[in-house]
């Protein structure tokens, strides 16, 4: 299936190059190229593209409020969301923060090399997030508030979440993999892969990215925390995945 996308950026000559290189893929189709935020809300709903790759700041209407109106559509082809992935400096950029928790699903340098905007947009289309959540842990802990000035009760919003979830949640903050998940937990892959998608379904959540914040944004955890060293069983090595009962009651 054609990955349909629209390029928004306001320097003509980047959304034309990044028009040409994913034009030139064989299951990617550029199907509109516009420069503001408007017009790339436009061309997402007429168009139903599945992925937008948008410029974080342009005139009339910026990237973060093309973003929340393209989610808050929730409308791409067949009914599917389309996903956002904004074109940004990184480094210099204020507005990371914001990005992200208007439902960004990643972001990607202007000066991007060529398959790596090709694999951004194949991975953003099926579903995935564009930055590792250790990446976004770093972000988070830059724009949000001190951890002095935190509450460190758990926000209510993560009352719908069993023990185990909440668990998978702050794991998903530290920044663990799937599979450091599951030897953390002594369950299988699949057990935490149902864990991670009943949190993110539970919560309202978009993607694992969004889950790191939300994580930091209830006060599950605060920014300086750092990630907990690997539970292993005694006898000095890790436990096989699933290997335990505890499988079977998650």
């Amino acid at each position: 299936m054609t990955i349909r996308v629209v390029v928004a950026d306001d320097q003509e000559l980047v959304r034309s190059g990044f028009a040409m290189i994913l034009d030139a893929q064989p299951d990617i189709e550029v199907v509109a190229e516009v420069g503001d935020g408007i017009g790339a809300v436009e061309a997402v709903r007429r168009y139903g593209a599945e992925v937008a790759l948008l410029d974080i700041r342009m005139p009339r209407m910026d990237g973060i409020e093309a973003c929340r109106a393209i989610g808050a559509d929730g409308a791409g082809r067949a009914g599917s969301a389309c996903r956002t992935v904004m074109l940004t400096t990184f480094d210099s950029d204020e507005y990371v923060y914001e990005a992200l928790h208007a439902g960004a699903s990643g972001f990607l340098l202007k000066d991007v090399r060529r398959d790596d905007l090709v694999h951004a947009v194949r991975v953003v289309a099926r579903g995935d997030s564009l930055l590792a959540p250790s990446v976004a842990r770093r972000l988070v802990e830059q724009y949000t508030r001190p951890a002095a000035a935190r509450s460190r009760r758990p926000d209510p919003r993560l009352d719908v979440l069993t023990g185990r979830e909440r668990e998978t949640l702050l794991l998903l903050a530290r920044g663990l993999s799937n599979a450091e998940i599951a030897v953390e937990l002594v369950v299988s892959d699949h057990t935490v892969k149902t864990h991670v998608g009943n949190v993110l379904s539970k919560l309202g959540l978009r993607d694992r990215i969004q889950a790191v914040i939300c994580a930091y944004e209830t006060g599950l955890i605060a920014a300086g925390d750092t990630p907990a060293a690997p539970a292993h069983p005694p006898g000095g090595g890790a436990s096989r995945p699933g290997s335990s009962p505890a499988s079977a009651r998650d």
